[in-house]
């Protein structure tokens, strides 16, 4: 499950060290669907079409001002909506459009709180605390998901929550082997510290699954998931080069980006979403925006300075 790992990286990235790779990833974090820049102009308002008109494909409210509509034009926002669209069953394209959609909403509604360091072994190490609490526990909470789901009669959504749990299974392990592999007790680590925004992100998971209904955890997911294609080749690079060589600590991160098997998750995902009831896609829809909020945010002291980072990580030292 990608969680800190966009946090940290992907949205949040610590790619200082590079100009240019930083630009690059800065571009990605905000427009790295390409429907954004060609289908979501922020002004941009939808006219008004009759509830008849076939060109509405389908619609989800994402908040009390904003309503993403999917046509046979493209993508549109309808900011404070006082008409109603139809919300036809979805296509695998369209429920992809409209879920993007969403995430870059929630990109631009984020609040940053406090400005990203440069890029560091012990920022690294950092993001690999906040990865492992992403990871660890997706496991347990998409099995308790599934309960949930299979308990309300939805099969397809139970069998999707427990093959969840089964793929991300082990995934925190690569992030305590990383942090190993760069000279600290990991699991000591680990239970020492988690950032204010990674709290924030873990909680809204759990507030999902805890749901009567727990559709929130496919947004949650798909986000994630969807985030971490934006991670690419160059940037596992450009963590590997300021890593001593030799030391492999991109586990985690390798497995969730571009290279890594969350292109097939988000494949997946979509192929099931497009099938689900025109109010679940809603729902989904929602989901996404509001972890995309949360992900892309950053909170007074999610990032310690370099003292106080060297203060923290010294005690774990091997």
């Amino acid at each position: 499950m990608k969680s800190l790992i966009s946090k940290s990286i992907e949205d949040k990235n610590l790619f200082k060290a590079s100009k240019k790779i930083n630009s690059d990833t800065h571009k990605g974090n905000l427009d790295y669907i390409n429907l954004a820049q060609k289908s979501l102009p922020s002004k941009r308002i939808l006219r008004e079409r009759s509830l008849a008109d076939n060109s509405i494909i389908e619609s989800a409210r994402i908040n009390d001002r904003q309503t993403i509509v999917v046509t046979e034009d493209g993508v549109w926002v309808r900011s404070r909506p006082t008409q109603s669209f139809p919300n036809n069953k979805g296509s695998i394209e369209t429920t992809k459009k409209l879920l993007d959609t969403a995430i870059v909403l929630g990109k631009r509604a984020a609040s940053v709180e406090q400005e990203l360091p440069a890029l560091s072994v012990t920022n690294w190490v950092w993001s690999l605390i906040n990865q492992y609490h992403s990871t660890h526990s997706t496991p347990v909470l998409m099995e308790e998901a599934s309960i949930h789901f299979a308990a309300r009669g939805n099969k397809h959504l139970a069998a999707w929550a427990e093959q969840k749990a089964i793929e991300e299974t082990g995934h925190d392990r690569l992030a305590l082997l990383d942090i190993e592999s760069l000279g600290y007790k990991a699991q000591a680590l680990v239970q020492a510290f988690i950032s204010p925004s990674a709290k924030s992100l873990l909680d809204y998971f759990i507030s999902s699954v805890e749901n009567p209904d727990p559709i929130g955890v496919v947004g949650y997911s798909y986000t994630l998931e969807r985030i971490s294609l934006a991670v690419k080749k160059r940037h596992i690079q450009a963590i590997e080069a300021i890593i001593p060589s030799g030391i492999n600590a991109t586990r985690c991160l390798r497995v969730h980006s571009s290279i890594g098997s969350d292109v097939e998750h988000v494949e997946e995902t979509i192929a099931m979403v497009a099938r689900l009831t025109p109010a679940e896609r809603n729902n989904i829809a929602i989901a996404c925006y509001e972890t995309a909020k949360i992900n892309f945010s950053s909170r007074e002291n999610d990032y310690p300075s370099a003292r106080e980072l060297e203060h923290k990580l010294k005690p774990f030292r091997h």
